[in-house]
């Protein structure tokens, strides 16, 4: 189910030509010709970093390190599952370079469907390390646990990526652009012209933006000095005491941190749904006029969006719950207020899944095919995914 989430994502069309194939390469040894070559190269990427992984998990647990995973540190034998489970997905990467059909194109697909989810929920977290990071207040999940959200980050893209093309592949088309066409697969990419999208993605979109706005307003009324769902602003600075000297000097001024960098998160929405985020605009200066690589903006919103849809949802659910039976929620000695934890969910689900939504649609918008399998319509607005 991901890998063909991923295709509805970052595919085109097929054409309705035989499919072409074997894929000639150019003999060009330069770097581009190389990237552009990751459909041959991202499995065994895939492999050896399965491999480091499973090496890198298995030390923690003859070292003692721990792990955080929820407030709790992660039980060793969850760590050597996960171990193996990367060498189960290392496997499958390279058994998949050879399988063409049959029952081996059954168990690499069931390896691929079964590991990915585990890693791309590795990924959990993301948003609030880079939060942490830019405000200066250090690494929230210690030195090893930075490191395991690192590492799961990139098995997620490069098994996403190699389940992606193995399918193309058993399909007959092209591993990188999924059209069948005869030529190279280290040719030119064809890009549709900026577009915006549709108006039901807009309008779902901004309706995630605004879930921010109780917890925003909750904020920015607790940094400047006032009362709000029961906490005190001298409540709330002293339970902000601890936060780096940026965090505390925007406190000051009545801007909360976290309001600020859900500002980010609004602009890079914005930029995922006009095409100011696929041309850089004038005002970027030297880079005006040229393409946004896709993958700048697509990154971030993909991990971005993923902790806060399901972290948020998590926090709705649970609010929604409380509300209902009319109590609040024991936390260190005291009680949480039932509607900071449903405005809290507002913010972050509404935030996550915008993220996912724009992300989706930008994804759809401006894929590129390989220039040898025609030149994408530039008239009109390209088609989108949902």
């Amino acid at each position: 189910m991901v890998v063909e989430h991923l295709e509805v994502m970052m595919t085109a069309p097929a054409d309705s030509q035989a499919p072409g194939g074997p894929w000639p390469l150019s003999g060009d040894p330069g770097w581009t010709a190389r990237w552009r070559r990751w459909p041959l190269w991202a499995p065994y990427a895939a492999a050896a970093w399965g491999v480091l992984y499973a090496a890198v998990q298995v030390a923690w647990v003859v070292t003692g390190t721990a792990l955080p995973f929820a407030n709790r540190p992660l039980p060793p034998a969850a760590q050597l599952a996960l171990a193996g489970l990367a060498v189960l997905a290392a496997g499958a990467c390279l058994a998949g370079t050879r399988v063409r059909g049959g029952p081996g194109r059954v168990a690499v697909g069931a390896a691929l469907s079964a590991v990915i989810p585990v890693f791309v929920l590795g990924t959990f977290g993301a948003p609030v390390e880079f939060v942490f990071l830019i405000s200066g207040s250090g690494v929230e999940s210690g030195g090893a646990g930075l490191t395991h959200l690192l590492l799961d980050t990139a098995g997620a893209g490069l098994l996403l990526v190699t389940g992606l093309s193995f399918r193309r592949r058993l399909r007959g088309r092209c591993p990188r652009c999924g059209r069948a066409h005869s030529g190279g697969i280290d040719g030119p990419l064809a890009h549709p012209a900026a577009s915006t999208a549709s108006v039901r993605v807009r309008v779902a979109v901004y309706a995630g933006m605004c879930g921010l706005l109780p917890w925003a307003i909750t904020k920015t009324v607790w940094t400047l000095g006032g009362d709000a769902l029961g906490i005190t602003a001298r409540q709330w600075r002293e339970s902000s005491a601890g936060g780096s000297g940026l965090v505390r000097a925007l406190a000051s001024v009545g801007v909360d941190f976290t309001v600020l960098a859900a500002m980010l998160a609004w602009f890079l929405m914005l930029g995922l749904m006009y095409p100011w985020g696929q041309v850089f605009p004038r005002w970027t200066l030297p880079l005006s006029g040229r393409r946004v690589p896709r993958l700048l903006p697509l990154i971030p919103a993909w991990l971005t969006g993923v902790t806060l849809a399901l972290y948020g949802t998590a926090l709705t659910v649970t609010g929604a719950v409380l509300l209902a039976g009319g109590k609040g929620l024991s936390s260190g000695g005291g009680t949480v207020s039932p509607w900071m934890i449903e405005f809290g969910g507002l913010a972050f689900a509404g935030l996550g899944i915008g993220l996912l939504v724009a992300a989706r649609s930008y994804a759809a918008r401006t894929r590129p095919v390989c220039a040898v399998a025609g030149t994408p319509d530039r008239t009109r607005t390209a088609p989108e995914a949902g």
